[in-house]
Parts: structure tokens; C-alpha cells; sequence
């Protein structure tokens, strides 16, 4: 089944690296060519010509190939919409890589043409089957450190904005449609709640026209707060999870490629009559002074490893054998109805109230 991908940066640098050959390594039958690539930098011809790959002329040469079933549309964001639309009206199955679009209404319009014509449409969320995210998640269905009342979700660096388009706004960049729209969506996949109420933050310490990272607090109607934050200017690394359970506590350090490091604690006894205060600052405290280690008991961090084939599994069955895709319309709606409204409330300081 051939594949043409339009847009050849990093993001299809890493499809034509990793994702098709690994598809490709394994034992599902339908294999992916990649039939060519088009974009419109010279400079980026130039790399794909080097790994081999055939370079389009425009665009409309891979609609007009009727041997192409599938393209992947991997540009900046602000050009996902008229590839797809193009794409899904020539007949092609599209996989789009995230933000799917700018806004939500370009989410519909692009569900809508691919409903009118038929073709199997996909945004790419690779992310729910990162390792450490399934691990959390894994301590939260199986309430291993008891009723979770805060969980905090944490992506940090000191980088700043990758590349240059991601510093544009008119083409969909900053951090929220970058980083933001996946951990959302990691969020919406594992809290099975309405959201009651949003607050959130922008940074904008690089001074660019985009924000350069964000504090989003996200309460649900079972009363847990859900935290996400998003810093391109942090100089420490801080863990990537920290998960508050009313009978223990989990922390995720290491999320580094299939390497997840965590530790997960649980209390088995809540009320410790030996407890002796300690000194700390310019004075005493019992409240902050540590357990006695037999009062707590060090659980094994159960590490979930993701299918890193299930998107391209799913996508291909979805043509195939008409099976489900996995990442819904609806699910895509609702990552940019809490984008949406965390925008609001950064713009006027408010806590957003609202059943999303």
C-alpha cells in the first residue's frame, strides 16, 4: 500500500525513520511503500533525495496517482487543513499529524469531507502509547495508591521554541497546540469524568508572538484536579509524573525512551503515635517530618509497555476491514474545546467554569 507524505521536517523525518519500517519489521501482513515526498523547501528535497525517496513536482501529482492510497500530511499547522481537504476530495486516506488543525472548527470541516467521501481520516496521537503515560494510567484504573485527588503531568526543558514556524502564531505555533494537545489528550483518555471547571497560565519569557509554555489546571466532577505544565525554560529536570492518592504517592523521574524510572509509595498506617518532629528552617515541625519507614511500604513500579504499531495497525485495519479508528472525532473535538477554553481563561485571568 503506497504512501506519499507531504511536508518532509522532523515530524516525517521520524514516520520515514521509525514508524512505517517498524510497521514494516513486523508480522502484519499489509506492508507501507512510501511512494514520494513533496515540499516546497529545497533544502528538505535535498534530505529526502538523500535517503532515497522519490520528490514530487506539487502536490497534485500525488493526488493524481491512483496508486497512492494514503497521505500523510506533516506540515506546519497552519497548512494541515487544505492538504487534507485536497487529499480526502482525490480520494486518499490522510493521517495528519497534530495539532490537526488551528482551531476547532477546522476540525469539523475536515471530518465532514472525509465522512462525505468516504476515506479513512486520522489524526496521528502517538502518545497514548507512551510507556510511562499507560504506566500512570495503569496505577490510576487499578487505584493502587488509593482515591487519586491531584494528578501533575509535566513536559520541561531549556531550549526554548523548536524551529522557526513554532514561534509564528498565524501558523499555529507555541507550546499548547505543540505539547499541549498531547497531553490532553492523555488526560481526556484516562480521567472517564466531565470537566467542571479550567484555569490556565501562558508563559512568555522567549518574548515571541506564541507562548512558550503553560499551567493547566483542569478540575473534574469527581473533585480531582488534574495539573499540566509546560516549560521551555526550566534549567532542572522535574518528574514527569506526580500522582497524590489518598493512601500513597507515585513519581515518575525517567520517561527517556523505553526507559521508565519511578518509585510508588503506600501508607500502611495512617496515624503514627512515634513520630518525632524535626527541625527545619528556623524552627520545629512535625507536619513536614518523614515517615518512619514502617509505616510506608515501597511498591514495584509496574511499567506498561505501549504497541508502538497500534496507530498504524488500527489505521491500515480501518482501511482494510472497516475496523474503528482509534482516536475519534469526538475525542479530538473535546482536546480542542479545552484548548480552547484554557486560552480564554489565560487571556482574562479567570477560572472557566464550564461542563466540557
Amino acid at each position: 500500500m503506497k504512501i506519499a507524505i507531504i511536508g518532509f521536517g522532523g515530524m516525517a523525518g521520524h514516520h520515514n525513520k521509525y514508524i512505517i519500517p517498524r510497521l514494516n519489521d513486523s508480522d502484519y501482513p499489509e506492508k507501507l511503500e512510501i511512494a514520494g515526498i513533496y515540499d516546497i523547501s529545497e533544502e528538505r528535497k535535498d534530505v529526502a533525495k538523500s535517503l532515497g525517496l522519490h520528490c514530487f513536482n506539487s502536490p497534485e501529482e500525488i493526488y493524481s496517482d491512483e496508486s497512492i492510497k494514503i497521505v500523510l500530511v506533516t506540515t506546519p499547522n497552519d497548512l494541515h487543513l487544505p492538504y487534507v481537504i485536497n487529499a480526502l476530495n482525490h480520494n486518499k486516506h490522510v493521517i495528519c499529524e497534530k495539532p490537526l488543525a488551528l482551531n476547532s472548527e477546522e476540525v469539523k470541516l475536515m471530518y465532514e469531507t472525509a465522512k462525505k467521501t468516504g476515506k479513512v481520516f486520522e489524526v496521528h496521537q502517538n502518545r497514548r502509547w507512551d510507556n510511562d503515560y499507560l504506566t500512570i494510567k495503569n496505577i490510576y484504573d487499578k487505584n493502587i495508591i488509593g482515591d487519586i485527588y491531584q494528578i501533575e503531568s509535566r513536559v520541561m526543558g531549556s531550549n526554548g521554541i523548536p524551529g522557526s514556524w513554532r514561534r509564528v502564531f498565524a501558523q499555529g505555533g507555541g507550546m499548547m497546540l505543540d505539547w499541549g494537545v498531547h497531553l490532553i489528550d492523555q488526560m481526556l483518555e484516562m480521567i472517564p469524568y466531565k470537566i467542571t471547571s479550567i484555569y490556565c497560565t501562558y508563559s512568555y519569557q522567549a518574548k515571541e508572538e506564541v507562548d512558550d509554555g503553560f499551567d493547566l489546571q483542569v478540575r473534574f466532577e469527581n473533585d480531582l484536579l488534574y495539573r499540566i505544565v509546560v516549560d521551555t525554560n526550566c534549567y532542572h529536570e522535574l518528574p514527569r509524573w506526580q500522582v497524590y492518592g489518598k493512601d500513597g504517592t507515585a513519581t515518575i523521574t525517567t520517561w527517556k525512551g523505553n526507559l521508565v524510572e519511578g518509585k510508588v509509595s503506600k501508607v500502611n498506617l495512617y496515624k503514627d503515635d512515634k513520630l518525632e518532629g524535626i527541625e527545619a528552617g528556623n524552627g520545629f515541625t512535625k507536619t513536614m517530618a518523614k515517615r518512619r519507614n514502617e509505616t510506608i511500604d515501597e511498591l514495584p513500579l509496574e511499567v506498561i509497555m505501549g504497541d508502538k504499531n497500534a496507530f498504524y495497525r488500527n489505521f491500515m485495519n480501518a482501511i482494510l476491514n472497516n475496523e474503528e479508528t482509534i482516536v475519534k472525532e469526538e475525542q479530538v473535538l473535546r482536546v480542542f474545546k479545552v484548548m480552547e477554553t484554557a486560552y480564554k481563561s489565560a487571556k482574562t485571568n479567570e477560572v472557566i467554569k464550564e461542563i466540557i
